[in-house]
């Protein structure tokens, strides 16, 4: 037997005729903007850009975990952002969440968003002229000290997950894939721990680790030493494991 519920952010219940037809709507129409192991699609409805994102079926263990231990992604997607946006950090602004059950178990879910403005990721700074970019670096490396100080740990900081642009003159970062989350404080060791999946330069990350140690009030050649140390190691291990080389300089 299989049993659907929709949570409707109340801000957005005008959209709810929207929401509801998503199960049946998602497989013909919407714009693809990404295929893995999910599925996210763009849509268009009352004026707005909505993202949609699919999450699979999870394997039959975590279908028991997420039915009746943990929150699933989906949930967490939809719930994560409100303590984002009240420590003035930009993220997709959460419309609705869908979820199936069979049998008690969780199958299909959806989580529905604002499709943001920002075109840019991080992926573009694994060759990047870092003098031409000091900048947005600079201001990324303020943004992650921001985020940092607010007790707020995206656990998967990787390009992908990081998107920005120029808005008013200033530049704007928006997190997104917010599921993995920690809250609480975060040490200088974790902090610089977080930077380890981006792409880049050397050059990058001294940049980086000048601007987010002069906004943490850190040492700057520890917060350097250890930002530099922690990519080696992620990357290292990365590379063993999957076999494959990255353009970034290690």
């Amino acid at each position: 037997m299989m049993k659907r519920t929709v949570l409707i952010n109340p801000f957005f219940e005008h959209l709810r005729p929207f929401v509801e037809s998503i199960p049946q709507r998602f497989e013909v129409e919407g714009e693809t903007i990404y295929t893995g192991r999910n599925l996210i699609k763009v849509f268009e409805e009352q004026g707005i850009r909505i993202n949609v994102k699919r999450y699979r079926t999870p394997f039959f263990i975590n279908r028991v975990i997420y039915s009746y231990f943990r929150p699933s992604k989906g949930w967490r997607a939809y719930s994560y952002p409100k303590r984002l946006m009240e420590a003035g950090v930009t993220t997709p602004e959460p419309i609705a969440y869908i979820e199936e059950k069979h049998n008690g178990l969780l199958g299909i879910s959806y989580f529905i968003s604002i499709q943001k403005p920002h075109a840019r990721n991080f992926y573009e700074f694994g060759t990047a002229n870092v003098i031409e970019n000091k900048e947005v670096i600079e201001a990324f490396g303020r943004f992650s000290a921001r985020l940092h100080e607010s007790g707020i740990y995206h656990r998967d900081y990787s390009p992908g997950n990081i998107l920005f642009d120029k808005i008013n003159g200033q530049w704007d970062f928006c997190l997104v894939d917010i599921n993995r989350m920690n809250f609480g404080a975060v040490s200088i060791n974790k902090g610089c721990a977080n930077f380890a999946r981006l792409w880049g330069q050397t050059d990058f990350f001294l940049v980086l680790a000048r601007s987010y140690a002069e906004a943490r009030g850190y040492n700057e050649e520890q917060c350097r030493n250890r930002i530099l140390k922690y990519r080696r190691r992620f990357w290292k291990q990365y590379r063993l494991k999957h076999e494959v080389r990255f353009p970034i300089d290690i």
